[in-house]
């Protein structure tokens, strides 16, 4: 006789904001092959928006769940709507940095160029011959659903579905760069076959530790990692393998090599997604996999993340120092950050796990003001993002160069800013956990990343500007609404960070 098969319980309130996120992205498909090609840009920027928006709703409504759904598939719990609720804020200010600066920085905002006699200014305006792709938000949309579900995934399969859910948009929009066609479809091709390469050893690691556990939902892998007598070799294989992919998603080393180029040649508002918002929800994931998958055999993998750390910690500062363009020095920079993070992952403790939480969300919000500021500095073929063409841009625009100084400092981890305390809550939280020489080794990283913010500040504030420098835009309102909801988290944070503190704490426990 045929046996039911039942379908498995699915509760829609916990999944609401990734629904509504994934409804708006089906809609601009929608409306990109039905709307008159005049409007779709205005109507595209309002649906993303306004699905953002009602998707912040759904998660402030859904504070405090915890429980397992679609088959015990999904978890929405503290990490989950944490993560998701600071990348759909996130997300917000992507979008309104797409619609305004578009793909190459060539929105039709006015521009100052500094003439080389004083007190003179020539006004000019860009062309629209660069107008923004309108399909690119869908895609954007498409990439922030996968995003929210990759760190609500717990069941590794789905993980897979939502890394490549998350990944494929951003391939796509790293090579619509219009200026500068060639090097950002360098980009996308190398991050493309990089992230081919990384997924197949993901789903091969998804693939043993189901040979493994006899399942592929976290909590049964922890409770199979209890048992006497299983095969350990196919544990730790596995998880090395789905280690690659996460790690690669982190951009860390040695998985990093992408990152420079494809910060370097994708679009500025596309690098700002990528860089803000697919760090947050990567670490989401890892957070899942090491605390509740494989939480029980931490001392097992916490040597192996020990030496990822702090080769992630030494090549980011290092390389970063070595760089001459803005964008190749972020994406170094963020190489670093990504090896102070991980000093909280490997804590395994409920502080390191608060204290990851809280890093994330003020370095997003750091990285996507940072790099709006890049959109402003530009040339005749786009972008100016040589640092040399960055030289006494203090004296020409005080105000830009003096965001950006300060989002330098915050990177650094100076007093007062958000990027101290973060650096703070995951430092004493592996102290705590017996990380105490990768604490070490953070503070060393961080003075030698000290340096090279410092040499950017020295550039713009201390040496004579070039007679034929870039341009400096005059930041529109979608542009100074991200730039300055960036900064104004950086300060708040920094100030009074006791609250987002309390709240990630509360947030700081997965359910299994």
């Amino acid at each position: 006789m045929p046996t039911d098969i039942q379908a498995p319980e699915i509760l829609y309130g916990p999944l609401s904001p990734m629904l509504i996120v994934f409804a708006a992205a089906c809609i601009g498909v929608l409306v990109e092959a039905l709307a008159p090609a005049a409007r779709r840009r205005g109507i595209q920027v309002v649906l993303a928006v306004g699905g953002l928006l009602a998707a912040l709703v759904a998660i402030i409504v859904q504070r405090g769940a915890r429980t397992l759904t679609a088959g015990d598939a999904i978890a929405v719990d503290g990490p989950t709507l944490f993560i998701q609720g600071v990348l759909v804020v996130l997300g917000v200010l992507s979008i309104l940095l797409l619609a305004e600066r578009g793909l190459d920085g060539s929105g039709g905002a006015v521009v100052a160029r500094a003439s080389t006699t004083p007190g003179s200014r020539e006004d000019m305006r860009l062309a629209d011959s660069d107008a923004m792709q309108s399909e690119v938000f869908p895609l954007a949309m498409f990439s922030l659903g996968g995003m929210m579900l990759f760190p609500a995934s717990n069941n590794l399969l789905l993980m897979f579905v939502a890394l490549e859910t998350l990944s494929f948009p951003l391939y796509l929009m790293a090579g619509l760069a219009r200026r500068r066609r060639l090097l950002s479809q360098e980009a996308a091709v190398k991050y493309f076959l990089l992230g081919a390469f990384a997924s197949a050893f993901f789903i091969y690691g998804v693939a043993l530790l189901y040979g493994y556990a006899g399942s592929v939902d976290a909590g049964k892998i922890f409770d199979a990692t209890g048992d006497v007598g299983s095969n350990d070799v196919l544990l730790y294989l596995g998880l090395a393998m789905l280690a690659v992919g996460l790690l690669f998603k982190i951009g860390a080393v040695p998985f990093q090599a992408w990152t420079p180029d494809v910060y370097q040649g994708s679009p500025t508002p596309v690098t700002a997604l990528m860089a803000a918002c697919t760090k947050i929800a990567a670490f989401g994931a890892v957070l899942r996999v090491f605390y509740v998958a494989v939480g029980r055999d931490q001392w097992d993998w916490r040597p192996m993340m020990w030496a990822i750390a702090i080769l992630t910690m030494v090549v980011g500062a290092i390389l970063a120092v070595t760089q001459t363009d803005v964008k190749r020095m972020l994406a170094y920079s963020s190489v670093a950050h990504t090896g102070f993070i991980l000093i909280g992952v490997i804590a395994v403790s409920k502080a390191g796990l608060s204290g990851t939480l809280f890093y994330l969300a003020t370095y997003g919000f750091t990285t996507m003001a940072a790099f709006a500021i890049v959109t402003l500095v530009r040339d005749s073929s786009g972008e100016a993002t040589h640092l040399a063409q960055w030289t006494g841009l203090g004296r020409r625009s005080p105000l830009v160069a003096g965001v950006f100084a300060f989002l330098l400092f915050a990177f650094a981890g100076i007093p007062l800013t958000s990027g101290f305390m973060a650096k703070f809550a995951v430092f004493q939280a592996g102290t705590a956990g017996g990380a105490g020489v990768l604490v070490v080794v953070g503070v060393v990283a961080s003075a030698v990343t000290a340096f090279f913010y410092a040499r950017v500040v020295v550039l713009m504030f201390f040496n004579e500007p070039a007679a034929d420098g870039p341009t400096v835009a005059i930041p529109s309102a979608l542009t100074a609404t991200t730039i300055a909801l960036g900064l104004a988290v950086t300060i708040v944070l920094g100030v009074y960070p006791q609250p987002m503190l309390d709240l990630a704490d509360q947030a700081a426990l997965f359910i299994r």
